[in-house]
């Protein structure tokens, strides 16, 4: 006999469609096909060929008017390769369902791994930006190209593209068998290829218009230089989209490694071949000033040109490493086009709610770039330190969110409000477990980090402390980016996009009038005539930051009127220890690298790896003894699911 309290766990979310009873534990109910913990490896391959399952599940949204015997009997003509023959059903246990924090984390863990292979060598790629270029005329034109074509990648390709397309990929393999869904994938590929032609052609004619708009502040020549790089680079859209369709295909098949570690072969053959190309192009060197609004020779020029080749290789070396691995899991490439079929018009209507979703950030993109425009230099500070912020939001804040995403899915296609909630507020509690100690580490170690990293070549102290000005900015919005990346999937698990694309465009205003009063506000401190000013480019960080901030309490409020209960009091307690364990962290790194300072100075390369890395291990040890003592719950799932891959490697 349920109680009233078992019927308050059962509310479904707002918007959500009726769905057909579900028995979660029953093998011999009609819908104990779909309705148990079916779990399907995620499998990551090493070198050797060897594969590693990680727990996760996909379930696929039962439409309306199908009933669920149906959609059973139908999977059971489905074979998928890297399903795992389920064994005696079981049924939900109260320790199984405390096992899902963590499952994420653990699945979170292998995404970590793979995306920070790619973050380290995205800062070996601003580190040789930084050596070659500095933070001046040339940089400040490429950060600007590549702005449009990367604008529109996140408008068209990974962000809306990926969700709208695995979602849809996932059911026709669920539910009309996998000859349909290799169609599919075909065509979705094929109609992109044309749209993107389309929106690349006329890229490459409008450019000069594009650049004249978002950096109103160039001069005539640097705005000249950034039209012939953005004409150059705006193919990269092309060629990171079908990467992103590839992979969607992937991570339904149940392989994330590959795809995860895709974006490391950009930034290899951005780095390779751009430096290779600028070497040819510029006749074997080039010279920067040291000045910011001096034009740099002929020779310089080429060589930035040759960067932007280089962007072309690296996305399509990210495109290429994805193709073998789509082969093996049965994709075979089919020239058919149709854009009047049921599939792609299903990826086309899921994309269009992400697309305008995604248009709100990006158009505060242009405004920062607006507002940035008239500062020298201010373009290249700005990407140098969110260059330090994307390495914490993709290890810890895009892994947990997509560990989470598959786990939250299935738990809301199946109405399972409770165990939705209980995954999602524990994934939060992680965010915070990782984001809150990294926000205060970058604000107090911030500078010894971008000297040992960029200060070098054409890279000068001075650029380093306008960097480090700009991550301190970026630094305290940290854990509401990466909050956001569990958030914002999770309404879209629930079949709500509308909200998270109303937020995102109520940010707009919010984040141009903070642009606007904060750089004015910032523009009068830390004037020089080097700097004239000021900090005033750290402030559009900061109001970046507090957009970020607004859109995840948004976001959370809506979830829990969405839900009716959020874990309030879990999140907030798991906040309040984890920043008192932080600020335990900070004062222990902030007094170990103050005493380096007085020992050894600020100059050389030797100093700042010391001056950097060892407050970071005191401040570290610290955390961990505070956080133990606080009791942080999270602490024991992340370690929990450290130990628990060892223990799985060693059986």
């Amino acid at each position: 006999m349920k109680t009233k309290r078992d019927a308050d766990e059962q509310i479904k979310p707002d918007g959500a469609r009726p769905q057909a009873p579900k028995n979660d534990g029953d093998a011999n109910h009609p819908s104990g096909a779909v309705g148990r913990d079916a779990i399907i490896g995620l499998e990551v391959e090493d070198a050797a060929g060897s594969k590693d399952a990680v727990v996760a599940a996909v379930e696929s949204e039962i439409p309306d008017g199908e009933g669920v015997q149906a959609v059973a009997t139908e999977r059971e003509g489905v074979r998928l390769k890297d399903e795992l023959t389920p064994t005696t059903a079981q049924p939900a246990t109260k320790s199984s369902a405390t096992e899902k924090p963590a499952s994420v984390a653990r699945s979170a863990g292998i995404v970590s791994i793979a995306v920070m292979g790619s973050r380290v060598l995205g800062l070996v790629r601003e580190q040789v930006f930084a050596n070659f270029f500095g933070a001046g005329f040339v940089n400040d034109a490429f950060q600007v190209a590549f702005r449009v074509p990367n604008m529109l990648r996140d408008l068209f390709a990974e962000g809306a593209l990926s969700v709208a397309f695995v979602k849809t990929f996932t059911d026709y393999i669920e539910k009309k068998g996998e000859d349909e869904a290799w169609k599919l994938a075909s065509m979705v590929m094929n109609a992109l290829a044309i749209v993107l032609s389309v929106i690349t052609i006329l890229g490459i004619i409008l450019s000069p218009y594009i650049v004249g708009l978002i950096a109103a502040g160039f001069s005539p020549e640097k705005a000249a230089l950034a039209t012939t790089l953005t004409r150059i680079m705006f193919p990269f859209l092309l060629l990171v989209a079908l990467a992103a369709v590839a992979m969607g295909v992937l991570n339904t098949r149940g392989h994330f490694g590959i795809p995860a570690s895709a974006s490391t072969l950009f930034n290899v053959g951005s780095i390779v071949g751009g430096l290779a190309c600028a070497y040819a192009l510029s006749g074997g060197g080039w010279q920067i000033a040291k000045d910011h609004n001096v034009m740099p020779d002929w020779r310089a020029q080429w060589a930035i040109i040759g960067m932007a080749i280089g962007t072309l290789i690296g996305g399509g070396l990210q495109f290429m490493v994805q193709v073998p691995s789509m082969w093996r899991v049965g994709f075979r490439f089919r020239p058919q086009v149709s854009f009047s079929h049921p599939g792609v018009r299903q990826v086309m209507r899921l994309m269009g709610p992400a697309i305008i979703g995604t248009a709100a950030v990006q158009i505060n993109v242009f405004i920062n770039t607006f507002f940035a425009s008239s500062i020298p230099g201010g373009q290249s500070w700005l990407n140098y330190s969110f260059r330090l912020m994307q390495f914490p939001i993709g290890v810890f804040g895009v892994a947990i969110g997509t560990a989470t995403l598959p786990a939250i899915s299935r738990h809301a296609s199946r109405d399972d409000i409770p165990r939705f909630r209980s995954t999602l507020s524990s994934s939060i509690g992680l965010v915070f477990l990782l984001t809150i100690p990294s926000a205060c580490g970058l604000v107090i170690l911030g500078k010894p980090i971008i000297a040992m990293l960029y200060q070098r070549g054409a890279f000068t102290a001075l650029d380093t402390q306008m960097v480090t000005a700009a991550l301190v900015g970026w630094s305290i919005g940290l854990v509401g980016y990466s909050a956001i990346k569990v958030l914002s999937p999770a309404f879209y698990a629930l079949d709500d996009a509308r909200t998270p694309m109303i937020i995102s465009f109520v940010s707009i205003a919010i984040n141009a009038l903070c642009g606007y009063l904060f750089r004015t506000w910032l523009s009068n401190y830390g004037v020089t005539p080097e700097t004239p000013f000021g900090y005033g480019h750290a402030g559009l960080a900061l109001a970046t930051s507090s957009v970020a901030l607004v859109n995840f309490f948004a976001l959370a409020y809506f979830m829990r009127r969405k839900i009716k209960r959020l874990e309030g009091r879990l999140i907030l307690s798991s906040f309040i220890r984890i920043s008192l364990a932080s600020a335990a962290l900070s004062a222990a790194s902030y007094f170990t690298y103050a005493l380096l300072v007085q020992r050894l100075g600020e100059q050389g390369f030797r100093n700042h790896v010391i001056e950097t890395f060892v407050p970071i291990a005191t401040g570290g040890l610290v955390f961990l003894v505070a956080a133990r003592l606080l009791r942080v719950r999270e602490l024991d799932q992340a370690v929990e699911a450290i130990l628990g891959r060892f223990r799985r490697r060693a059986a």
